[in-house]
């Protein structure tokens, strides 16, 4: 069975979605990877952390781990935001741009990253010009 292959927003959205625990996204942040090939398949996700109703706390080093196992050419990060807003905080922009800084020195591609809530609604940096 082939892996899905994320291009767009909508299609990270779709796939990251289902991985959160049922009737969690509203009571908890939750932070996950998906590693991709250079085709943009799928080879493998992972929780990274999971916090409280107004953060989690993101160890990069954890998130590179995986990546290297799996030989991953590129990786979508994304949370979610129990309060339902959608606009990205301080320190989702800051820890963005130290996953990507630190993933230049591996030559791994940070392909997006999108916040989700329970609405059925998201936000993607890559989108929104911020990567």
């Amino acid at each position: 069975m082939a892996m899905p292959k994320l291009v767009r927003s909508s299609e990270v959205f779709e796939y990251i979605k289902k991985l959160f625990p049922d009737n969690q996204i509203d009571y908890r942040e939750y932070f996950f990877a998906v590693y991709v090939n250079r085709a943009n398949r799928v080879i493998g996700h992972s929780l990274i952390s999971m916090g409280g109703l107004s953060g989690t706390v993101v160890d990069q080093k954890i998130i590179f781990q995986i990546a290297l196992k799996v030989h991953a050419s590129g990786i979508f990060l994304s949370h979610n935001h129990p309060s339902g807003e959608l606009k990205p905080s301080n320190s989702d922009i800051q820890i963005t741009k130290k996953i990507c800084e630190s993933a230049k020195i591996l030559d791994i591609n940070i392909l997006d990253h999108v916040i989700v809530t329970s609405e059925k609604e998201y936000y993607s940096f890559a989108d929104e010009g911020f990567l």
